[in-house]
């Protein structure tokens, strides 16, 4: 698998695999009829760099990184990850986090936070946890799904730095 910065050529290969992951509106907190243009602002233009993973030269995946909060807070990224149906199950997800995580150290961030996973996207929490992540908070119903009405969304943190930095 080989994961590289998105170039404004792969937006079309991108919206493919985030429009179906919007439309069903089972995880992230974008409106479901979110327009591509929106879309491509939200994911390619708006965060300091955007991602693709390949599987030969097909587009499976895509990650985007940026910082959670600005000034005193900019030191803490966030990353939103989508995979395509097609390869999900295949590693692509751990993947994408694995590079994330290097990118992040090498931006300089000392802690990455995600800010809303859904407590019912199992999978997602499963993967943070075993790539060692902590739920620091729980937003009791934040998260209206589709199905199964409001659901609780976490907070999820981990930090990139050495515990010894933080003495």
């Amino acid at each position: 698998m080989i994961l590289r910065p998105a170039t404004p050529q792969d937006w079309d290969a991108i919206w493919s695999i985030l429009e179906p992951i919007i439309r069903a509106g089972e995880t992230y907190t974008y409106p479901r009829d979110m327009s591509p243009e929106a879309a491509k602002k939200v994911w390619m233009e708006s965060p300091r760099q955007t991602y693709v993973a390949l599987i030969g030269e097909t587009i499976v995946g895509t990650y985007y990184l940026k910082s959670n909060q600005t000034g005193g807070g900019d030191h803490v990224c966030n990353c939103g990850y989508m995979v395509a149906e097609s390869a999900q199950g295949q590693g692509v997800a751990t993947a994408m986090y694995r590079h994330s995580e290097e990118e992040a150290r090498g931006f300089g961030y000392r802690a990455m936070q995600f800010n809303f996973v859904i407590e019912t996207n199992t999978r997602a929490i499963a993967l943070w946890e075993r790539l060692g992540f902590a739920t620091v908070g729980r937003l009791p119903g934040a998260f209206q799904h589709p199905r199964l009405g409001y659901v609780d969304a976490r907070i999820m943190y981990k930090t990139l730095t050495n515990k010894r930095e933080h003495l």
